[in-house]
C-alpha cells in the first residue's frame, strides 16, 4: 500500500511557496485578474500605433497571474488527486485559463487587420521584448482567413479535439484486458503494468500479456480507426483551408521548421536500418529463444546487474554524473533538492509518472514516483533537464521569450540521460557493462528507431488522406505491418497483433509529434559526444543554448552549437552512437 503525503518527510515533498503561501493567497489573485480582464476589453476595437504594446504587455500580465493560479492548482491536484477541494480548485482554474484566452480572443485579429507587415516587423525592432511575437504573426498572414470565418473556425476547433478526446475515453475508461496467468496466479492486466509484463523472464508470460493487451484493440479497432480517420481528415482539412501544401507542412511551420529535417531523420534511420536488424539478431542469440517475437524486444539481456539505489544515493549519482557541466549547474541541482524543487515519494491518489513545470515566477517543480528501479533513476535525471532547462530560460529572458518550442523540449532532458548512462559506463565491465550498452542500444531503438518509424505512419496517413484515399483499419494496419517488417527485419517473428500497434498511440492524434522524439535524441547525443570530449567553449555554448527560451527559431538556436538538422550529419552521428555501441556490446 502507499504511503500517504501525511507520512511523506517534508523534505521529499515540493514547497510551492514560490508560486503562492497557500491557497487563500491564490485565490486572492482570481479577483485581480478579473480587474485586468476588464482593463484589456477597453482596447477592443480601438488598437493603433500608439496603444498596442501597452495592450499587448497587459496581455502578458494577464497570463502570467493567471498561469501561476493554474500551475498551483493543478500542483497541488496532482500530490493527492482524490482531495475535493483540490480538484474544484483546478477546474476553477482552467476556467480562468479558458476566460483569459476569451477576453484577449481580439487582439491578434485586430493587430492583423490594423498593421501592414512591414509597421508589424518595425513594431518588433522597436520592442524587442515583442519581436518573435510580431515575426509568427507576419509569418503567418498568408494563412489567415477574413474575420467571420476565422471566427467560424474557432468555433469548430472547440469540437475538432473531440476524436483525441473520444479516443482517450476509450483507452482509458473502456478498455478492459483479460489478466495474465503468472506462477500459477491470475494477475490483472492494464495499461500501467503492461511493459512490466514485457520485461518478465518468462517468455511464455510475455506472450500472453502480449497477446491480452492486443486482443482489446482489436476488439475495438473499427472504431478506433474511424476515430483516427477523422483526426487526419480534420488536419487535412484545416491545412487546406489556411493554405498551406499538406498537413505535415503547417504542422512544421508552427515552428518554423523545414520538411529536410524530417526527410533528414527518414533518410539517415533507413541507412542504418541493417544495424538495427544486427542488433535484433544479436538480441535473439543472447536470449536463447526458438523464435524472438515483438513481445521479446523489451526483456533486458541480462538480470546479473540492477541498477537499484536509494534515491538520496540516486539523486548524488545524477549530481556526479552532470558535474561535466560545471560549477553553477551542480549549485542549481543542490538548490532543488534543499529547496524542495522536487515531488519524490509514490503516494497514496498522487498523480502516476514523472514531469517537470512551473512558470516563470516561480523555480521549476519535478513531480517523481520514485522506487529503487534504473528506469527512475534516469527519470531523475531526465525531469532535473527539463528544470534546468526552464530555470536558464526564465533567468534569461523575458517573459514573452522564456518558453522554449516542443522541438527543442526533450533535449536538455535527453542530455542528461546520455551523460549519466556514459558516466555509468566510464569503467564499468562484466554485466554491469552489459546491462548499461543494452539500455543504451534500447534507448535508441525505442526512441530513436521506432519513433521515426511512427513519423514514416502518420506521413503515410496524411498522405493518403490528401489524396482522397480512405483510411480503414485494414489499410491503417497492413501499412503498419509493413513498415514493422522494414524496421525491425527477418531475424524476428512480426506477430499479427504488431499491426495493431498504431491504434494505441495517443500521440497520433496530434499531428507529426513523435518525430521530436528522434530530432531530440539526436541532438542530445551530439551535444553530449562533444562535452564528454572535452570540446573548448563547448559547454558555455550548451549552456546558451539552455538560456535561448523561445528568443528565436528552433534550428536557428541549434545552429549556434553548430548542429544543422537540415542537414543528415547530425543524424549519422548519432546513429554511429548506437554502431559503435551495438558492436561493443558483442565483443563483451
Amino acid at each position: 500500500m502507499p504511503l500517504t503525503r501525511l507520512e511523506v518527510p517534508e523534505e521529499r515533498k515540493w514547497d510551492l511557496s514560490s508560486l503562492f503561501a497557500s491557497p487563500a493567497d491564490a485565490e486572492k489573485e482570481y479577483e485581480a485578474i478579473n480587474v485586468k480582464l476588464a482593463e484589456i476589453s477597453a482596447f477592443k476595437g480601438k488598437l493603433d500605433r500608439s496603444n498596442v504594446i501597452e495592450c499587448l504587455k497587459l496581455k502578458s500580465e494577464i497570463f502570467r497571474r493567471a498561469e501561476n493560479v493554474y500551475v498551483y492548482a493543478n500542483l497541488t491536484k496532482d500530490a493527492d488527486t482524490a482531495e475535493p477541494e483540490a480538484q474544484a480548485a483546478a477546474e476553477k482554474a482552467s476556467n480562468l485559463m479558458t476566460g483569459c484566452m476569451n477576453a484577449v480572443f481580439f487582439v491578434e485579429p485586430e493587430i492583423r487587420s490594423t498593421f501592414s507587415p512591414a509597421e508589424m516587423a518595425k513594431l518588433g525592432a522597436e520592442n524587442p521584448d515583442f519581436d518573435m511575437y510580431f515575426k509568427d504573426l507576419k509569418k503567418s498572414l498568408g494563412h489567415i482567413l477574413p474575420a467571420g470565418q476565422e471566427k467560424i473556425l474557432a468555433e469548430i476547433s472547440n469540437f475538432a479535439g473531440d476524436f483525441k478526446n473520444a479516443f482517450m475515453l476509450l483507452d482509458n475508461a473502456d478498455l478492459t484486458f483479460n489478466p495474465v496467468r503468472k506462477g500459477g496466479k491470475s494477475v490483472e492486466l492494464n495499461h500501467g503494468n503492461y511493459s512490466n509484463f514485457l520485461q518478465d523472464a518468462s517468455q511464455d508470460v510475455r506472450r500472453r500479456a502480449f497477446e491480452n493487451y492486443y486482443a482489446s484493440y482489436k476488439a475495438h479497432i473499427n472504431t478506433i480507426a474511424a476515430l483516427y480517420a477523422a483526426s487526419v481528415k480534420k488536419d487535412v482539412s484545416v491545412a487546406k483551408i489556411r493554405k498551406y501544401k499538406s498537413a505535415m507542412n503547417k504542422a512544421l511551420d508552427s515552428e518554423n521548421v523545414s520538411a529536410k529535417v524530417y526527410d533528414n531523420l527518414i533518410a539517415a534511420v533507413h541507412k542504418k536500418l541493417p544495424f538495427l536488424h544486427s542488433y535484433i539478431r544479436y538480441r535473439l542469440r543472447s536470449l536463447g529463444v526458438d523464435e524472438l517475437h515483438m513481445y521479446d524486444l523489451y526483456v533486458p539481456l541480462t538480470a546479473e546487474y540492477k541498477l537499484e539505489l536509494e534515491y538520496d544515493d540516486a539523486f548524488d549519482l545524477v549530481k556526479e554524473a552532470l558535474s561535466v557541466l560545471g560549477d553553477d549547474y551542480v549549485a542549481l541541482l543542490d538548490r532543488a533538492k534543499s529547496e524542495r524543487w522536487i515531488d519524490v515519494e509514490a503516494t497514496r491518489n498522487k498523480r502516476s509518472g514523472a514531469y517537470s513545470w512551473g512558470t516563470y515566477d516561480s523555480n521549476p517543480f519535478v513531480l517523481l514516483n520514485y522506487t529503487k528501479t534504473s528506469h527512475d533513476v534516469f527519470t531523475i535525471a531526465h525531469e532535473l533537464g527539463h528544470s534546468m532547462h526552464s530555470h536558464y530560460s526564465r533567468s534569461s529572458q523575458c517573459y514573452e521569450k522564456a518558453d522554449y518550442t516542443i522541438f527543442l523540449a526533450e533535449i536538455a532532458s535527453t542530455v542528461n540521460e546520455v551523460l549519466l548512462l556514459k558516466h555509468l559506463m566510464r569503467g564499468a565491465d562484466g554485466e554491469k557493462k552489459r546491462y548499461l550498452l543494452n539500455y543504451y542500444l534500447d534507448m535508441f531503438r525505442t526512441t530513436l528507431f521506432r519513433q521515426t518509424m511512427f513519423a514514416e505512419f502518420e506521413e503515410y496517413a496524411h498522405a493518403e488522406a490528401e489524396k482522397g484515399m480512405p483510411l480503414t483499419a485494414k489499410s491503417l494496419s497492413d501499412e503498419y505491418y509493413r513498415l514493422n517488417r522494414v524496421y525491425y527485419g527477418r531475424d524476428v517473428v512480426h506477430d499479427e497483433q504488431i499491426a495493431l500497434e498504431w491504434a494505441r498511440i495517443p500521440h497520433f492524434y496530434t499531428a507529426f509529434y513523435v518525430y521530436k522524439y528522434a530530432t531530440g535524441l539526436t541532438v542530445a547525443v551530439n551535444v553530449a559526444s562533444r562535452i564528454l570530449a572535452g570540446e573548448e567553449g563547448f559547454v558555455e555554448k550548451y549552456k546558451k543554448f539552455l538560456s535561448a527560451g523561445g528568443s528565436d527559431y528552433p534550428l536557428n538556436i541549434l545552429s549556434e552549437l553548430g548542429i544543422d538538422l537540415e542537414k543528415k550529419a547530425p543524424f549519422l552521428a548519432a546513429l554511429d552512437e548506437f554502431t559503435a555501441a551495438l558492436e561493443e556490446l558483442k565483443s563483451l
